[in-house]
């Protein structure tokens, strides 16, 4: 699954070329994504503009004067700038044309991704109105985890991944930013040190900024909107390694399974 990276880089990828730029027409080729593409769209948005582009937690956010489009990646989706004539690929489920001659298509073959449309404030859509903070705001910090984690019994890389806690550490960068911390995933939140939420917070943003200047994590059902893949893979230090040598102490890395999600730390160096 895109996760925050790959979703930033989508976002600056395609942006330059849709910004401020009239759309002229948009295509629903297959409206049966996680839910239903509306089928009002090609009206609501004929002769609209883009006028501003942002990302919440994992949901790209196409602002105009009408209203918000609203584009979520899913399990398997990716944005790509095409030129208008461009024969249409597999599960190419979504296009807008615009009059530059560039059309935006949304690819998404196992369709858990989401094209939506909201006229009300988009902080106020169902999706978006209690999330966390983003974890690259200042409203991430050691207080804010320290305190909402007082009491809690359900394991660190959970809480840390509930998007009501903090938006956008999805379980690649949870088990990094575990690692780089020293903190066991298995560990309950509620057990956590305000130091070590300090140390988390700091490894999470730090993590997560060096991702997103080198593309995003190469996964195989990702691209980057301007077709580049993302290069992070290279530096994961746990992810996608079980039973190979921790880089800080040498013992093997172990896989575990923690809420159906994949879970590699080391037994040595998190506690």
């Amino acid at each position: 699954m895109p996760e925050l990276p790959e979703v930033e880089t989508t976002l600056r990828g395609v942006s330059a070329h849709i910004l401020n730029t009239e759309i002229l027409q948009v295509n629903i080729r297959n409206p049966n994504l996680r839910w239903p593409i509306p089928a009002q769209l090609p009206q609501s948005l004929k002769q609209q503009q883009f006028i501003q582009i942002r990302r919440r937690a994992k949901y790209l956010l196409l602002i105009t004067v009408r209203g918000t489009l609203i584009i979520h990646l899913g399990m398997s989706g990716s944005l790509r700038i095409v030129p208008h004539n461009t024969a249409y690929e597999k599960h190419e489920h979504f296009e807008l044309c615009f009059t530059n001659g560039k059309a935006l298509r949304l690819t998404d073959p196992r369709r858990f991704g989401a094209v939506l449309w909201t006229e009300d404030p988009v902080e106020k859509h169902a999706l978006l109105a209690h999330l966390g903070p983003e974890p690259l705001s200042p409203e991430f910090n050691a207080d804010y985890l320290f305190q909402l984690s007082r009491g809690r019994k359900v394991n660190i890389k959970q809480f840390i991944m509930d998007s009501k806690v903090v938006v956008g550490i999805g379980n690649i960068y949870a088990n990094e930013a575990l690692f780089a911390s020293g903190i066991n995933p298995k560990r309950a939140a509620g057990k956590v040190s305000k130091a070590r939420y300090e140390r988390l917070c700091h490894n999470a943003r730090k993590i997560l900024k060096e991702a997103i200047r080198q593309g995003g994590t190469t996964l195989k059902d990702f691209t980057g909107g301007d077709g580049k893949p993302g290069y992070f893979k290279q530096e994961l230090q746990v992810y996608g390694r079980k039973n190979r040598p921790c880089i800080q102490c040498g013992q093997a890395l172990k896989e575990i399974r923690l809420n159906n999600r994949s879970t590699v730390y080391c037994t040595h160096c998190q506690k």
